[in-house]
């Protein structure tokens, strides 16, 4: 509806008075951020004196593979490279998560179900004789050292202080049995496949490991209980692997001994594959495989890995394995070898992209940070499972037995190489603290999965990146809904949290807050920044900030420390015109414009009473506010006279003014996009900043003056903002019907998409 207006002072912005119990969600974030120091400065980059400790590992190693155990005995060298003098060591014991009488086993809470598989039985009452077997801890004098083991964590009593500047050196010998992933779950462990019985080992966690001592915490010593990963220490590894001599074995690091456990024909397969760009070189063929799965070897071989300036180190060992192998060119580094291992039953789609998928990770994740620091980087099949490790990360994905496979379990594969190879960049380059703060390397890592998703295909199915995908999460259960800012152990949704809502807060600041080229350039210096450090979520906050000149305190605290969502709502729209005075057009009110009543009085009062008795006539009787308000045609020249320049405008513009009152029903404060489609059927979009909330968190009113009018508005029209509420985005408001969908019942025999494809093939005349 239109409504007349003289405006007498014209303006754009209505603002508003701070009400008292108005939240201030632009409050500053520097209070409860750590105060900065000359290890981490003000500006988010690491201070002039930061420093951080090393840790280097020598290794023998021993796979057996008639028992499924594991005998280990590894020296390592502890450098203080902080200014704290140091009276004893913390070392990860992370396999005693599966002992019996773990902790992770008491504080798992289940209930008995009318059915239950033979998995979720055996977590209730756990069997398996798990954990570390520590045999001697000893100096390398060869006399034993004093340790007390705390669950997940050994205390090592040294006998002399480690002053800062100086080192250490002790021995740890040690085995455990391996776990099977397939029956008792696990990050790492061992396949068996009853088909001439083998076995396909993915082999992490298997020694002790120095526990990180940096600035923030002092000793990271938080006990392993299964969710919250790992903070490590970078070091130097050289790491000596005994398994049967007809496995294959794939490594965090550069293997030294090639010539001794490798063929020539390997050899020579392998020097064609490093000038290889395209496409994968097999070194190791399915038929050879299947060769080596049905003559078992009863000798052993040693492989020796060697890794310079990682965390962390891992591998995978099976007589199973397919190999292949294709070099990566980057923008300014060294070529990388993108390499995969993987069993029969992985193929054809593991021949066909694993390695591909490998190589694309590399170039675009090092397009958004830095080029790829290290010589390879492996992607090894194992079912159920996708996990990283420096160099080397083991991910899902198999065919069936005809060797076709699902839409979903192929884009599934991609994703999860995509994404454990992108892990090498977060956090086992910028090596943050995955027991605390699991957003910082799996949202990181998610967000860039989706950047480099789009860039493999056009319309690929991601689960996790784009704004409307998080908005079902986001508008959920509050008491099931944790902020981003919670301990990982604590975190309910972890999938969501930890992943899915930080990736999408960073493609929402990348698109909508602060645009690509601000945030790209932000993004990557702080990966270049903490590189082979070991930032905190503060270092981040404040990089993104002071390399793009954007105050993103408001972000931060609603996405990152509050379980606020997206709901901005069009309440109201009135439209106005200015009333210019001019007599020309300003015609007189019709009978019409009175109403219905006045029309029909009009007819049937034959005369009112002032008309039969003039003496009630006075000024008012005869009073005509709309002829008073005119002007004549002098009195409206002198009147545009008066006027100033840009006043004058304002008339003759002839502008149409909207203003839109809008809500904050979410508690997320976020920016306001609008498009505006006019009658003459144009549109246009505005993009209003979120500090429109400033003074005012739940209602504001903004007034645009448009040239043309307005037939429809729509807020967030291109599902930018995570909105979990669009019903409430249109003006007119606009009907939009739930939909039910009739579906056919699945069952897990169901066929996927390429089998009813060959079916149809073999049934066609």
């Amino acid at each position: 509806m239109k409504k007349i207006l003289f405006l007498l002072l014209l303006g754009t912005q209505l603002m508003f008075a701070q009400e008292n119990t108005n939240q201030n969600k632009f409050k500053q974030l520097s209070q409860d951020l750590p105060t900065p120091n000359s290890y981490r400065s003000a500006s988010g980059a690491p201070g002039h004196e930061y420093w951080q400790q090393e840790a280097d590992y020598k290794i023998d190693l021993v796979l057996n593979d008639e028992t499924q155990r594991i005998d280990g005995e590894e020296t390592i060298t502890y450098h203080n490279n902080s200014p704290d003098v140091l009276k004893y060591l913390w070392v990860q014991l992370d396999q005693n998560v599966r002992a019996q009488e773990s902790d992770s086993h008491k504080i798992r809470t289940n209930k008995v179900g009318e059915e239950m598989d033979m998995r979720s039985l055996s977590r209730i009452s756990p069997n398996f004789d798990g954990g570390f077997k520590i045999e001697h801890v000893k100096g390398t004098d060869g006399k034993d050292l004093k340790y007390t083991i705390n669950n997940t964590m050994m205390r090592v009593d040294i006998p002399t202080a480690i002053q800062p500047g100086g080192s250490y050196s002790f021995n740890i010998k040690w085995w455990y049995n391996i776990n099977d992933r397939m029956q008792i779950g696990g990050r790492s462990g061992y396949e068996h496949f009853e088909e001439n019985d083998n076995y396909l080992y993915t082999i992490a966690q298997f020694y002790p490991r120095m526990c990180m001592y940096n600035d923030v915490y002092g000793w990271q010593n938080k006990q392993f209980l299964g969710n919250g990963e790992f903070t490590l220490t970078f070091g130097d590894y050289e790491v000596s692997i005994t398994v049967p001599s007809d496995h294959l074995v794939a490594s965090t690091g550069i293997l030294q001994n090639e010539k001794d456990v490798l063929t020539s024909e390997q050899l020579n397969r392998l020097k064609k594959a490093r000038k290889e760009y395209e496409q994968p070189v097999i070194i190791a063929s399915q038929k050879e495989a299947e060769k080596r799965e049905t003559s078992k070897s009863d000798r052993n071989k040693t492989w020796i890995f060697h890794a310079e300036n990682v965390r962390d180190f891992a591998f995978a060992s099976s007589r199973k394995f397919i190999w292949d192998a294709m070099a990566v060119k980057q923008e300014t580094g060294d070529d990388v070898m993108a390499m995969s291992m993987y069993p029969k039953e992985g193929n054809p789609l593991w021949e066909k992209y694993s390695t591909k998928a490998v190589a694309h990770t590399v170039k675009w994740f090092s397009h958004y940070t830095f080029d790829y620091p290290y010589p390879v980087a492996w992607s090894i099949n194992a079912a159920r499972i996708g996990m990283e490790y420096p160099m080397i990360c083991f991910n899902f994905g198999r065919c069936e037995e005809d060797g076709t496979y699902s839409k979903r379990t192929k884009y599934g594969m991609i994703s999860v190489i995509i994404h454990e190879v992108g892990h090498n960049y977060f956090p086992m380059i910028v090596n943050s603290d995955e027991r605390q703060w699991t957003w910082m390397d799996e949202g990181l890592t998610t967000f860039l999965q989706y950047l480099t998703e789009v860039q493999w295909e056009r319309n690929y199915p991601h689960r996790r990146g784009p704004a409307q995908n998080i908005v079902p999460y986001m508008g959920g259960d509050k008491s099931k809904i944790s902020p981003i800012m919670t301990n990982s152990e604590s975190i309910h949704q972890f999938g969501n949290n930890a992943y899915g809502k930080p990736a999408t807060a960073l493609n929402i600041l990348r698109e909508t807050v602060m645009g690509r080229e601000l945030f790209d350039y932000a993004f990557k210096e702080y990966a270049n920044r903490w590189m082979f450090k070991h930032p905190t979520p503060s270092d981040f906050f404040r990089t993104m900030e002071d390399a793009s000149s954007v105050d993103l305190d408001w972000f931060w605290r609603g996405w990152f420390y509050t379980n606020d969502h997206v709901d901005i709502s069009i309440d109201d729209v009135k439209y106005f015109k200015v009333n210019s005075k001019d007599p020309k057009d300003n015609a007189r009110p019709t009978d019409r414009d009175k109403g219905i009543s006045y029309i029909r009085n009009k007819e049937e009062i034959e005369k009112t009473y002032d008309e039969k008795d003039p003496t009630l006539i006075d000024f008012y009787s005869t009073y005509d506010p709309f002829k008073e308000s005119q002007m004549d045609e002098s009195e409206y020249d002198e009147y545009i006279n008066s006027l100033s320049e840009n006043e004058k405008a304002v008339l003759t513009d002839d502008l149409n003014y909207y203003q839109i009152n809008f809500s904050n029903k979410g508690g997320l404060v976020m920016p306001v996009i609008l498009e505006f489609t006019y009658t003459d059927g144009t549109t246009e979009v505005v993009r209003i900043p979120a500090e429109i909330w400033k003074l005012q968190n739940t209602n504001v009113s903004k007034v645009f003056a448009l040239e043309k009018e307005v037939a429809t508005i729509a807020l967030d029209p291109f599902l930018e903002t995570a909105d979990t509420d669009t019903s409430n985005n249109h003006f007119p408001p606009k009907n939009e019907a739930d939909k039910f969908e009739v579906f056919e019942r699945t069952q897990s025999s169901r066929p996927n998409e390429m089998q009813k494809a060959n079916k149809k093939k073999v049934e066609r005349p």
